[in-house]
């Protein structure tokens, strides 16, 4: 989770890097546990050593035929300290676990400070926003219009933030994913992988989703989870791992169905498609040397923006400032596509760099050349292909209802050019 070692080196740096995320100072009462801690773990050691000594004089004397008694009574009392040493430490530990398990990613220095969204910074725009000559109307209105998006239907089967798609947008679903594909595989060297849709406690805890973000995640009722990202099986395919030097870079990409309860939403984005409960998302991950992570996470987002620049969407890069950036995240870059019928900017992909913070909850290392060191892990939406589609529909929608196909998907739509 944190490096402890760092930490005893310099408390004041950890906690003034929590600071930046607006939580209180640990790193002293968590230096104090960790000595108290190793205090007990060295007397445990010394009264384990006392103990065999005297089990060794206990055998002699007995073989000797002479009295044992007050020997072995010493025995017995070592026998309830060492029971009593290992309990607090495994009691301490136990409390030092607990604090670091809530405890967010320590910050890289570039990112901004800032309490909220409103201070994230812009880092550039791509395109340009079109204009209208009549009022552009939102997804929803578009699918509903055209009989192709149903959320009457869905909601009988499933209840609220659901959505059946029908006919082209079903079609244009499925050919976004694909091309999101095609694009990371070809041209930027990620690895196709189908993965499970239900992983274990320990995949979510080593990818930080556990146990901070819990009521998050749907839980089946034998114990697993319904993943709400394929970053989780993708990045914890390498737990507790130690992977050879030149297996590195490690590039991964997966078009999955992903769940979030979200848990906390009620009210926002009740209409459209904007905030479901399941959905579809073609991520991307990288498992890279700690020398390589930044350069590997602007190369992550710009194979983000490829698939936007070619579908012609206007949007933006922001770099998250340190109050919006994610529990896991020691850096992240979100991009926003211009919605012409919400008039608005909306997170249509985010890509974050860890560093080395998932692989220390799930011990993934490398064989470097001073020994075993831990990994960096990156990840990243490439794109969330539900609110790529909304992008789409809004950007190529006509007065008449009607949406333009981009010129890169249509051979993905068996040449349809118009829906509708």
């Amino acid at each position: 989770m944190h490096d402890l070692k760092a930490l005893r080196a310099d408390p004041a740096a950890f906690d003034a890097a929590l600071a930046r995320r607006g939580l209180s100072p640990v790193g002293q009462q968590l230096v104090s546990d960790d000595e108290e801690r190793r205090a007990a773990l060295a007397a445990l050691q010394e009264a384990q050593g006392a103990r065999k000594a005297l089990a060794r004089e206990i055998g002699l004397l007995k073989r000797q035929k002479l009295d044992t008694a007050e020997i072995e009574a010493k025995a017995v009392a070592l026998r309830d300290q060492i029971a009593g040493l290992e309990e607090r430490a495994n009691t301490i530990q136990t409390r030092i676990d607990d604090v670091l398990k809530s405890l967010p990613n320590r910050l890289d220095t570039s990112v901004p400070d800032g309490k909220s969204e409103d201070e994230n910074v812009v880092v550039h725009v791509r395109g340009e926003k079109r204009e209208f000559a009549f009022e552009a109307k939102q997804h929803f209105e578009l699918g509903e219009a055209l009989g192709l998006m149903d959320f009457p239907t869905a909601a009988k089967l499933s209840g609220t933030r659901f959505v059946v798609l029908r006919g082209a947008l079903a079609r244009l679903e499925r050919a976004l994913g694909q091309f999101m594909l095609d694009t990371h595989t070809t041209e930027f060297g990620y690895s196709e992988t189908s993965v499970p849709l239900l992983v274990n406690d320990d995949a979510m805890y080593g990818t930080d989703k556990l146990p901070k973000f819990a009521e998050d995640s749907f839980r089946t009722e034998d114990g697993r989870w319904l993943i709400p990202t394929a970053e989780v099986p993708l990045t914890a395919s390498v737990m507790g791992d130690i992977l050879p030097a030149d297996a590195l870079p490690i590039r991964l990409t997966a078009l999955s169905q992903c769940f979030r309860s979200e848990a906390g939403s009620a009210g926002r984005d009740v209409r459209g498609m904007l905030r479901q409960h399941q959905f579809t998302k073609c991520e991307l991950v990288s498992v890279v040397k700690p020398e390589d992570s930044e350069a590997e996470h602007e190369r992550m987002t710009q194979a983000a923006e490829t698939v936007l620049e070619r579908l012609g969407i206007t949007f933006r890069r922001m770099l998250l400032c340190a109050g919006d950036t994610g529990f896991g995240a020691a850096r992240t870059f979100d991009l926003e596509a211009w919605l012409p019928g919400q008039k608005a900017w909306r997170e249509i992909s985010s890509c974050s760099n860890t560093r080395d913070f998932q692989a220390r909850r799930m011990n993934a290392r490398y064989r470097a050349e001073t020994g075993p060191a831990f990994v960096n892990t990156l990840n990243g939406s490439g794109l969330a292909v539900g609110r790529t589609m909304i992008a789409v529909m809004e950007t190529y929608q006509n007065e008449d209802g009607s949406i333009d196909i981009p010129e890169v998907l249509r051979s993905y739509m068996g040449g349809l050019n118009r829906i509708g």
